[in-house]
């Protein structure tokens, strides 16, 4: 790792998360009522949860609109929701408005090109392993995982590691 990319690491405060294709797998379950369904790795949720307890932020910001994500957000305490925005880039200013955060204290993960607008604008663009080749080329951090599969842990502990934060944490676990 690059002294310039672990420095951009121990700056960041806001991780924005995409849902489909990052938080999941990108499939959708559709039931003949409307009901949708998706399904989410409860270890990028540990991860998630470590961040915020240790003073980063999550921001979801998705181009859909779902009770399902809604109710996600809710039980993991999260402090930034934006669904229904197709143009991820109004929202992400009205975050660093609201946040106070800078767009170098933002890393972005994201999988396909409507994520490229916002992901393009943080210190930290970062896409999953199954993303689409356009954004692999403009992301400084390419997960080994897939999404849904594990990438957003991968990226939180990177984080944390980074920050110094992931032993402590861990040692914690074993001492208990």
């Amino acid at each position: 790792m690059s002294p310039e990319l672990k420095q951009t690491l121990k700056n960041i405060r806001c991780l924005i998360l995409d849902v489909d294709g990052v938080l999941t797998d990108s499939t959708l379950y559709m039931s003949d009522d409307g009901q949708e369904y998706k399904a989410f790795n409860s270890k990028d949720g540990h991860g998630m949860r470590m961040l915020q307890d240790n003073g980063i932020d999550i921001c979801i910001l998705t181009g859909r609109t779902s009770n399902v994500v809604k109710n996600r957000a809710k039980e993991l305490g999260i402090a930034y929701l934006y669904q229904g925005k197709r143009d991820k880039l109004p929202a992400y200013e009205e975050l660093l408005q609201t946040s106070g955060y800078q767009p170098e204290q933002i890393a972005y993960v994201g999988d396909d090109v409507v994520d490229l607008p916002v992901m393009i604008r943080t210190a930290l663009p970062i896409c999953v392993a199954d993303e689409h080749d356009l954004v692999k080329r403009h992301s400084k951090i390419i997960c080994k995982n897939k999404g849904g599969k594990g990438a957003v842990r991968e990226i939180c502990e990177l984080l944390l590691d980074t920050q110094g934060k992931l032993k402590p944490l861990f040692d914690a676990y074993l001492k208990k």
